[in-house]
């Protein structure tokens, strides 16, 4: 495996990357607007989907200059939706598949901040090459004395010095983005999101804070079934995270092996039940279900790894949630539609102000293919995931209205729709039959 330079974390270098792409942006945009007008809708929409692209390359290849947090950011932002224009979200995804392992200098320097030591003074054995890598670190095997294997995380040297710059660095390219003519939201939405991203990045360069998440989830969220990792305290900085390691295989490697549609369906289960009693039973949520963070091992049981990612859910919120969804899977009349309106008014997500006639004729339209796909689990006993409809996408007539008319954004909302997108895709990846329960979660 072939080492890597860190990220760039030179304030200048990286303030150099994100001007440049203003720059390209505002160029891009120039040229669209110089193009002859399309003659048709369907031309009209190919030109669109074309320059969403362009603008998408443009702002996918800054953040793979910059690494690091930039493409964590990148990461979390193609999970959304709602927030980006598809063909931008469509090239940003591609940073899931980027993650270049650091070399062996960097991480014995690591490790000389962290302990004072070499990994191999400290672990029985310690394997220099790292069997995963993501955006902010990555992943070796070692062996402890009383502890057996274990995974040892270590984070990539000066990334949490960037996230504060690379976080104003992404505002004025946003910014950038919504002097063109893409539909992005409100500047309110675009901020909490914003928010939301920076508290989910100091987070998850805190591996001390990660060791106490494994620790509570281990105590409060073990269901039968499921196993959490522990962290070993005497072995944990906050740059280095050592856990249990466990022997599993991901996604990708178990269904290979063509499980059974019991076993599907047990795993599946395990899963639902999970994540609905973590979320809405404890209010306390893992907010990244990426296929690479389960492990799927030999007795059946379920490991849940990287709990760097993680979010409170306070009261209001689980409840509004649920009061919505209820609402949305009544019959259609003037009082479901008033039900849904009252439920994203205490949300938050729209002015108290607005009125049903509006909402139904104007924000209803352009958010009901995203109700339906959300609480598409709830309308069968047991749900088939087999045929679970894709996500959709909203075209830019419908995230023009959601625009004008959203209000705010909870601050719990990015992450709990993240970690919903990402359940339902595992799910249908597993083609499990679940048990949905929505007589205890809906009522």
């Amino acid at each position: 495996m072939t080492g890597a330079k860190p990220p760039r974390t030179g304030t200048l270098a990286r303030g150099t990357i994100t001007g440049i792409t203003a720059a390209r942006l505002g160029l891009a945009q120039l040229g669209q607007r110089l193009r002859p007008a399309p003659a048709d809708e369907v031309a009209q929409a190919d030109a669109q989907a074309r320059h969403e692209a362009a603008m998408g390359r443009i702002l996918f290849q800054a953040m793979g200059q910059l690494r690091g947090t930039a493409l964590k950011v990148s990461q979390i932002l193609s999970m959304d939706t709602s927030f980006l224009p598809e063909g931008v979200r469509r090239e940003l995804a591609r940073a899931c598949h980027q993650a270049t392992p650091l070399n062996r200098a960097l991480v014995g320097r690591v490790f000389r901040q962290a302990f004072g030591q070499e990994p191999e003074a400290l672990f029985t054995r310690f394997e220099p090459q790292a069997f995963a890598a993501a955006s902010l670190g990555q992943v070796h095997r070692a062996e402890l004395a009383g502890h057996g294997a274990v995974a040892v995380k270590v984070q990539y040297p000066g990334i949490a010095s960037t996230i504060a710059s690379d976080m104003r660095l992404l505002r004025t390219t946003l910014r950038a983005l919504a002097h063109s003519d893409l539909p992005l939201p409100g500047d309110v939405v675009v901020e909490r999101v914003m928010q939301e991203i920076e508290r989910t990045l100091l987070h998850e360069v805190d591996y001390l804070h990660e060791a106490r998440q494994l620790q509570w989830f281990a105590e409060h969220a073990a269901l039968p079934g499921i196993v959490v990792p522990q962290p070993i305290a005497s072995h944990t900085r906050a740059q280095v995270l050592t856990q249990q390691y466990l022997p599993g295989v991901h996604l990708g490697e178990w269904l290979h092996s063509e499980p059974t549609q019991a076993a599907r369906n047990q795993a599946g289960q395990l899963l639902w039940d999970w994540f609905m009693h973590c979320t809405f039973g404890l209010g306390h949520m893992h907010a990244d279900l990426h296929p690479g963070n389960f492990l799927f091992l030999p007795d059946g049981q379920l490991g849940v790894l990287d709990f760097g990612c993680t979010r409170e859910l306070s009261p209001a919120f689980r409840t509004g949630v649920l009061r919505a969804w209820r609402a949305l899977l009544q019959p259609a009349s003037p009082a479901h539609a008033q039900g849904v309106l009252q439920a994203y008014v205490a949300l938050g997500l729209v002015d108290a102000a607005m009125d049903v006639t509006t909402f139904t004729d104007e924000l209803m339209p352009a958010l009901s293919i995203m109700q339906a796909w959300q609480t598409e689990p709830f309308t069968e006993p047991v749900f088939d995931f087999a045929g679970k409809s894709r996500p959709p996408a909203p075209v830019a007539a419908q995230q023009k209205v959601l625009a004008r008319h959203l209000a705010g954004v909870p601050s719990e909302l990015p992450a709990f729709e993240r970690a919903w997108l990402g359940l339902m895709h595992l799910l249908t990846e597993i083609r499990a039959q679940v048990h949905t329960q929505a007589d205890r979660w809906i009522g």
